[in-house]
């Protein structure tokens, strides 16, 4: 029942997160990258102490406090700020791409961090799923060409949203997976808020309703809401095996692009989808034991 749940709640946090790409590149075609990057990150620190007070939550120990550093540094700084300048460029079909590598980094991770130790066959189906989602990638015309700067912001995206998810998943089976992602966002207010004001001075923000909504999506939605269903399907359903529902994450990218920015989606998606969907369940009938 417990990894039911938690599977459910990662899927809700991969659903969340799939607008992610398309609503940061509508935003930065209006908003400097920078501001949507932290600005965001400001807007759910508020959102986070308002929750944080309302319901009472203990303090962290200073060991969590040492930890939520690392999620803080992937998931409230890094990610949202490599994205933003990968996209300022970039399609967020395109971002998909590099995306499709974050389940592996978030599973390495957890081998890492966390001590889970997936058997041969979780790696197998893994790799399965990658290759599949960078076949329909290629078949698509979104996989062309060789890493520019935008590539390499992305990547290290990745990389850090893999540490962040790792430590932040490990990390919620003591603090919850809400109070885990608001402790880290007001860890790194004081690092977020001066940053985003100088670039609101720099670049005083003036956009229309289209890239204010996207930043609206990002903050309350990618940022803040979303990381309570992931963080605690992590905590509860395994951060490697929970990881791999983000396989489904670029095919959904892909979708949202296609409906929000009209970028053409061929019907080489619905078979991708279908052969990522049966992978991920491979992956979910393994068994990943834990170091002690």
């Amino acid at each position: 029942m417990e990894r039911t749940v938690g599977l459910t709640l990662g899927a809700l946090g991969v659903l969340a997160f799939s607008m992610s790409l398309p609503a940061t590149r509508v935003a930065v075609q209006q908003l400097d990258p920078w501001f949507v990057s932290f600005g965001r990150s400001v807007g759910a620190a508020l959102l986070a102490w308002g929750y944080l007070r309302v319901t009472g939550a203990p303090r962290p120990s200073r060991g969590q406090w040492r930890r939520l550093v690392l999620v803080a540094l992937g998931v409230v700084v890094g990610f949202p700020l490599f994205t933003s300048l990968a996209l300022t460029s970039q399609t967020s079909a395109h971002g998909a791409i590099v995306i499709t590598v974050l389940p592996a980094m978030t599973a390495v991770f957890a081998v890492l961090r966390a001590g889970e130790r997936p058997p041969p066959l979780f790696w197998l189906a893994s790799a399965g799923g990658l290759l599949a989602v960078l076949a329909f990638l290629a078949v698509s015309g979104t996989l062309r060409g060789a890493l520019s700067v935008a590539d390499l912001f992305l990547l290290a995206a990745v990389a850090l949203a893999g540490l962040g998810y790792a430590e932040g998943g490990a990390l919620a089976r003591e603090l919850g997976g809400a109070r885990t992602i608001c402790w880290a966002l007001l860890l790194s207010l004081p690092a977020t808020l001066p940053i985003a004001a100088v670039a609101a001075l720099a670049h005083p923000p003036h956009a229309g309703p289209p890239a204010w909504s996207a930043f609206g999506y990002l903050t309350v939605v990618s940022m803040f809401l979303g990381f309570f269903a992931w963080y605690a399907g992590l905590a509860r359903g395994g951060i490697a095996q929970v990881g791999q529902l983000q396989l489904a994450q670029p095919v959904l990218t892909l979708l949202w692009s296609a409906l929000l920015l009209g970028e053409h989606v061929t019907p080489a998606s619905i078979v991708a989808a279908l052969v990522v969907l049966a992978c991920v369940a491979l992956t979910q009938r393994t068994r990943v034991g834990r170091s002690h």
